[in-house]
């Protein structure tokens, strides 16, 4: 193995890790809305949304993701292109950046695991929590802000962080688009000189610190939840009365 070679083309791909991570965040923020609407559509068996539901999750599970980008990338803009002309349009949709279509594509692939995940963490939470928030005046939309939702991201956290990394191994195709991710820029310093096992350990390489560092970041969220909930217990068992051994033990204490 070629050490000198692996060293330069790690710190080349790093120019690649930006592009990886906004790919992933952007389809995260742009699935979120489309995926809640689905999740709540299937719990509360809203018509036609639960049907839409299953239908789209069993498309695009059975969807090679390779098969959404060269639909999208090579056959779509086409299609576009002809409708747009059809119409008068001027606008070339070919000199459009590519980083769009993963956008779409990354977005799209997003929807349906993360409405499943937003669904079983919403599950979770028990319906007399809901009940009692509207026992006390708060509205559904408050609710589900103030209660559910808190309480359903915690249950939802490990499936969250599954779905991250699965997004950012998934992006590894992007370099199919022409776009200058990690492993684009590795198969390109690979070609000058045939190197393409280093280049693709570089990838490994790549891969193995970024989805570690995306797990050790959701493990720092679930232990900061545990501290909050045992600092809550806490709390409230000092504000029960004379039941409590807590509170019992606190007050001897004070005396």
């Amino acid at each position: 193995m070629d050490i000198d070679y692996i060293v330069k083309t790690f710190l080349e791909t790093l120019k690649g890790v930006p592009i990886t991570l906004i790919i992933m965040i952007v389809a995260m923020v742009l699935s979120f809305l489309p995926a809640l609407f689905l999740a709540l559509g299937q719990i509360y068996k809203v018509r036609g949304v639960r049907s839409f539901s299953l239908v789209y999750l069993a498309f695009i599970r059975a969807t090679p993701p390779i098969l959404l980008i060269l639909f999208f990338y090579s056959l779509f803009p086409s299609l576009l292109n002809q409708f747009l002309k059809s119409i008068g349009s001027d606008f070339d949709i070919f000199k459009l950046d590519p980083l769009y279509y993963a956008f779409i594509i990354y977005s799209l692939m997003t929807v349906g695991s993360l409405s499943e995940i937003l669904r079983s963490a919403i599950l979770t939470v028990d319906k007399g929590q809901l009940e009692a928030a509207h026992a006390i005046g708060l509205t559904t939309t408050q609710a589900y802000l103030r209660i559910v939702f808190p309480q359903a991201l915690r249950s939802a956290l490990p499936n969250l962080a599954n779905l991250v990394i699965n997004i950012v191994k998934g992006t590894s195709l992007v370099f199919v688009m022409t776009i200058k991710d990690i492993t684009a820029i590795a198969r390109v310093e690979a070609s000058y000189g045939y190197q393409y096992f280093e280049s693709y350990f570089v990838i490994f390489l790549q891969y193995i610190l970024i989805c570690g560092l995306i797990q050790w970041g959701f493990s720092l969220l679930e232990k900061g939840y545990v501290k909050k909930e045992e600092r809550a217990k806490t709390s409230s068992a000092f504000c029960i009365g004379g039941q409590d051994v807590t509170s019992r033990t606190y007050r001897k204490n004070i005396w």
